[in-house]
Parts: structure tokens; sequence; C-alpha cells
């Protein structure tokens, strides 16, 4: 398998994945201004979207969309656990919370990074987010993971996107919850290891 990647973005994701799994699989880094990849090809002639994550399979069936990545991985390796079986209440409510992420967390921020976007328009979209955190707050309680006990793909996406609240100045010890969860998912091996492959790969012009 090949995962193509840019630092800092979602594809993080499905990298703390594949480190879980600890399955082989080859890393390229994206241009995500050029679309180059440090391969020396054009990123979008593997993903005509134009954005990672992507994973290229042994078949050359390219992957693309986060929630579908993580699970396909998951469903590799099954006895993880970092997926319940299809078919059952615990892959819905998997997918419930992947659907949130993506929908509600991921999308609510990414106008965010966009300085032109107006204050107050910028306003009603924090205040939009820090009621969606609070769902998050609550299912923590009690909670060392989103869907329980057990680290699963929805925490390595709501990993992920936390990573990008300093950028935007928000302050996750306003949530200790929260900001307790993020010290928990940093400190598993996967997360290290995820970034020192990438780490590893130079910087694409």
């Amino acid at each position: 398998m090949k995962l193509y990647f840019a630092t800092g973005t979602c594809s993080f994701s499905p990298h703390i994945v594949l480190q879980e799994l600890g399955m082989p699989y080859d890393l390229v880094r994206v241009n995500n201004k050029t679309k180059q990849t440090s391969e020396g090809s054009d990123f979008r002639s593997v993903n005509p979207k134009g954005y990672v994550a992507a994973l290229q399979l042994e078949t050359g069936t390219v992957l693309t969309e986060g929630p579908a990545i993580v699970q396909y991985l998951a469903d590799l390796r099954p006895e993880t656990g970092l997926a319940p079986a299809n078919g059952t209440i615990g892959r819905a409510q998997l997918q419930e919370w992947l659907s949130f992420i993506n929908s509600e967390v991921h999308a609510g921020v990414g106008p965010l990074f966009n300085p032109a976007f107006p204050d107050e328009a910028r306003t009603i979209f924090r205040d939009k987010l820090a009621k969606r955190l609070e769902v998050i707050v609550a299912r923590l309680a009690g909670n060392d993971y989103l869907m329980g006990d057990t680290f699963t793909v929805a925490d390595a996406y709501l990993f992920t996107v936390f990573g990008w609240f300093p950028h935007l100045a928000i302050d996750l010890g306003a949530w200790p919850v929260i900001a307790a969860y993020v010290k928990r998912i940093e400190a598993r091996p996967s997360v290290a290891a995820a970034r020192a492959r990438e780490a590893d790969i130079a910087m694409v012009a």
C-alpha cells in the first residue's frame, strides 16, 4: 500500500491507523500547492480531486476520503479493534462519529484558516464549533475514547483535527476533558512513529 500525505492535514489520521495496524506501507509526500509528489509525479494523476489523503492499494485501486480509508484499513486487521465489525450497531455508531467529526468539526474549522473570512462570520463559526465540542465533552465524560475504552479510527481522526486548533488560537484547555483526551492519544507510539516517518520524507517543491 502507498499513502499520499501532506503534513498538517487530515492524511495524518490514516497514517496513525497504519502505524496502529503494524502493516508495511510506502509513504509519498504531496505539495498541496503545486500538487507535485516526492516521487516526481503529478498527484492529480493519482487523485483527480487534488487533495490528500489517498491510499493506493496493491491492485492499483486508489481510495480517497479519510473516513472511507480508515475503515478499510481497520477491516484488514479486525483483531486490532480499531473498528467494530461491519453490520453491527457498534460499526454504525463508529460511522456516526466519523460523520460528526467530518461534517461538524473538520468542516467547522476549515473556513477559519482563511484570513479573508469576515470577523462576524468567524465568530459565528467559532460559536457553533464550541457547541459541537460540548457534545464531545459529554461523550468523553467517563470514557477514554469516543467508543468507550477502546481506541478506534474515529479517535485518530478527531485527534488529527484537534491538532489544528493551536494554529487557530483555540485553546483546548478551555475543555479539560478534551485536553486530557488529546494528551492520551499523543502518548500512543503510533503518533510518534507516524510523525517520524513523515519527517523523513523531504519537502516537495
